[in-house]
């Protein structure tokens, strides 16, 4: 029988020889970062990362004090306070091995729903240098069509009226900003580790269009003191499982939450920075003056690839993005999709070989340790297709390039949200803040083919564009009349002889 030892701080010493733990002195640590939204990703990247850091430096002031807006943070804020503060990141390799690493970055939690005056006295400390986010796309409150800020939204309204006890991001950052202006502070950084474009331009944008609502004079100071780096993150990191806890009891750890995620890892970062920062270039991370071609490489590839064939696996039967790799049809679609729509309108990306970074993907997609459920995929697909796939479609639509690949998967998406059921009948689990919305306008589509674009606030104006609808249409009409995403899928391929599930 394997002794099974609890995680906590106490119990380092006594884990297995092939459990790696910290070696630095975690009760010296400040929390220089107040990290919002600590989720899976968060614990494999921007913690993984500045461990990596306080393990190769004797800088005492770069921990990390984790912070949750809402009640549904509060299960890994209750877990990790428990665990005093640790978590074990479960790196999966395609060739079976498994390294096992306590990571010990975070260092404290704030559930900010519970005390607001704290939360917003915990980021106005002139110890935290560094508020970063994941909070999702849907997190920045934006509309999709106009990338405009959403007043409309009740959170925001009652946040711009109770500014001390806010409810939502913009309005606990605008607080303590206004907090440490009051007291003198310098203001810290705002990071965004959120896959969207120039994700620091529009945190900025978001925040400074709810600052200004709310107190002008503020949102001038706010714009002239602090920084919001732009940033391309990228480790694939799926859902924890049951499996993955036993897994790693067999090891001899007991921990109740641990993150699994891939070998591979990146981070670019522009290096803009308001009160400090930690050396991270010195574990990997890369710091460049304009992150642009980066993150457009990495969110019209891979955030696109996982979109597509997550809409289309989902329809087909297919359970994980590793299954649909290994069927020849979906490795092979993709693959074209990333050469024949999305490669041709991207910009040189300095140090990158692009046909090298897309044959990486593919591996990277096709890792058989690392189950990644097309349900975590799809969720949220109104905050991440009109970011990751839609704009390729109106790029390529503006320069005379190819679409046929992308838009049979806004097809699927429509049959997604329409019957919520794969070719045979199972139930799919969708998540997604427009789940409502999006049916309406897709339950049309028998009626009118055109309806599920009609969502404005998702496609913008693509509705207008006969190529477009054209494309739409057949490939929407299609699928209704006989759910054989494959025939489709072949039929655009061209392929001589069909590939097969």
């Amino acid at each position: 029988m394997i002794t099974t030892i609890p995680l906590n701080q106490e119990n380092l010493s006594n884990l297995p020889e092939s459990v790696v733990v910290p070696k630095y002195d975690r009760n010296q640590l400040q929390a220089g970062i107040v990290h919002i939204g600590v989720g899976g990703f968060h614990r494999s990247h921007e913690a993984f990362y500045t461990d990596e850091f306080l393990s190769l430096s004797q800088s005492t002031e770069w921990g990390i004090c984790g912070m949750g807006l809402r009640e549904a943070d509060r299960k890994i804020g209750d877990i990790l306070k428990q665990q005093d503060y640790l978590y074990t990141l479960m790196v999966k390799h395609p060739d079976g091995r498994q390294e096992n690493r306590v990571i010990g970055s975070i260092v404290d939690f704030v559930m900010a729903c519970d005390d607001p005056h704290a939360a917003t006295d915990k980021l106005a400390h002139e110890q935290t240098k560094i508020v970063s986010l994941t909070i999702t796309e849907g997190g920045y409150n934006f509309n999709a069509a106009t990338n405009e800020f959403d007043f409309s939204n009740p959170d925001v309204q009652y946040d711009l009226e109770h500014p001390d006890t806010p409810k939502m991001i913009f309005g606990f950052l605008t607080e303590a900003l206004r907090k440490r202006r009051a007291a003198g502070i310098p203001a810290f950084t705002i990071q965004s580790c959120d896959n969207i474009q120039h994700n620091g331009d529009m945190t900025r944008k978001m925040l400074l269009a709810f600052a200004e609502k709310q107190d002008p004079e503020l949102a001038k100071w706010i714009a002239a003191e602090v920084c919001f780096p732009n940033a391309m993150v990228d480790r694939i990191t799926p859902v924890t499982t049951l499996q993955d806890i036993s897994d790693l009891e067999e090891v001899g750890v007991q921990d109740l939450w641990p993150v699994t995620c891939e070998p591979f890892t990146q981070w670019i970062i522009e290096d803009s920075f308001s009160n400090g920062r930690p050396a991270w270039e010195t574990v990997g991370a890369q710091f460049v003056t304009d992150v642009t071609p980066y993150e457009l490489m990495k969110i019209r590839l891979l955030n696109a690839g996982h979109s597509v064939l997550g809409l289309l696996g989902s329809i087909h039967g297919h359970e994980t993005i590793d299954g649909c790799i290994a069927d020849p049809l979906f490795a092979t679609y993709v693959r074209r999709f990333m050469d024949e729509e999305a490669t041709p309108i991207l910009q040189h990306v300095d140090g990158i070989d692009l046909d090298d970074y897309k044959s990486t993907l593919i591996e990277r997609f096709g890792n058989p340790n690392i189950k990644d459920n097309l349900a975590r995929i799809c969720l949220e697909s109104s905050s991440k297709l009109p970011k990751f796939l839609i704009p390729t479609i109106a790029e390529n639509l503006a320069k005379g390039g190819g679409i046929k690949f992308a838009t049979l998967v806004l097809a699927a998406w429509c049959y997604y949200s329409d019957k919520g059921i794969n070719k045979f009948g199972d139930t799919l689990d969708i998540v997604d803040e427009m789940k409502d919305e999006l049916h309406q306008f897709a339950s049309k589509t028998e009626s009118d083919s055109l309806s599920f674009l009609k969502l404005e606030s998702v496609f913008g104006d693509l509705i207008q564009n006969e190529a477009f609808t054209q494309q739409y249409c057949y490939s929407v009409q299609t699928l209704y009349q006989n759910v054989d995403i494959e025939a489709q899928m072949n039929e655009l391929l061209g392929e001589g002889v069909l590939l097969t599930a």
